[in-house]
């Protein structure tokens, strides 16, 4: 089955005191290129995703982020009875000096004293344990979900290279009739052609000059080149009906491909079958750029 390299999925999940949003997506990349947003103080969880992504994906760059926010509530935090004191009596010497200098202070408030350094701290981390382990159980789900759009794409792509395999077979099999029907007419040319040559010289060597024109015959032969197309479109339906990543042989087919395509336009001697070549041509530029997403 066709992969496309391209895909996205995204999910989000809550436990073990947090929330979190995965973002997976992919485009298509000549190898394998994985790129982590992860947050910190979660040892062990970008090895195990690196892992699970490459055990499904062989080809393409890929992007996770994670964002992570941690539930918090009034029991995370904690006073510092030291910074608390410290504080207090800093304030009681302000009020003092205040005083003394005939000043008058507006009273601190509560929500004042709490917002002075070092009163207010962080609970001790929790154990980041169940929080790893939450996320990993919900990483299968988020690739499930990237693993079929990347399916889903991939089908829609067979469906339009085999469509565009069946154009080649087509323009090929056109190709071979117009060059059978310039067979004949080519035979009678080169027939006429030696005829004015032996009658127009004198002591001119008949064997020599057929032997040459049919060199000209054989090069512009393109029945070898229509036998590689066959061959080629046949290659190209099989790696369509296998399963597992077939892009880089599709990839390197179509390099075949265009060569046969070129070399039929080089040695076309009509305008009819110039035209199917360059219509031949167009198919397979339009072919490699699809095979451009394949896995």
């Amino acid at each position: 089955m066709v992969m496309s390299m391209t895909g996205f999925a995204s999910r989000r999940g809550e436990g073990a005191g947090a929330a979190w949003s995965w973002d997976l997506r992919s485009v298509n990349g000549k190898g394998f290129d994985l790129r982590l947003r992860l947050p910190d103080g979660l040892d062990g969880l970008e090895a195990a995703v690196r892992a699970a992504i490459s055990r499904g994906v062989v080809r393409g760059n890929v992007s996770l982020g994670l964002r992570l926010d941690r539930v918090t509530g009034t029991a995370t935090q904690r006073v510092d009875p030291e910074a608390l004191a410290a504080v207090l009596a800093a304030l009681k010497q302000i009020e003092t000096a205040a005083l003394d200098a005939d000043v008058a202070l507006a009273p601190a408030s509560a929500a004042d004293v709490l917002t002075q350094r070092g009163v207010l701290t962080g609970a001790a981390e929790a154990d980041p344990a169940p929080l790893l382990a939450a996320l990993l159980a919900d990483l299968p789900p988020l690739l499930a979900d990237f693993h079929a759009m990347r399916a889903a794409e991939g089908r829609a792509l067979a469906d339009v290279l085999r469509a565009q395999v069946t154009r080649i077979a087509a323009l090929a099999a056109e190709s071979r009739a117009l060059a059978e029907a310039r067979r004949g007419q080519a035979a009678t040319t080169l027939r006429e052609a030696l005829d004015r040559v032996l009658a127009a010289a004198e002591g001119v060597d008949a064997g020599r000059v057929a032997q040459e024109l049919a060199l000209m015959a054989v090069k512009t032969d393109v029945t070898e080149e229509l036998d590689r197309l066959d061959a080629h479109v046949a290659a190209a339906r099989t790696l369509l009906a296998e399963t597992g990543p077939v892009g880089r042989k599709l990839d390197f087919l179509m390099q075949e491909f265009n060569r046969e395509a070129n070399t039929l336009c080089s040695k076309s001697q009509s305008a009819e079958l110039t035209r199917v070549g360059l219509d031949l041509k167009v198919t397979i530029d339009q072919m490699r750029e699809q095979v451009q997403n394949v896995e």
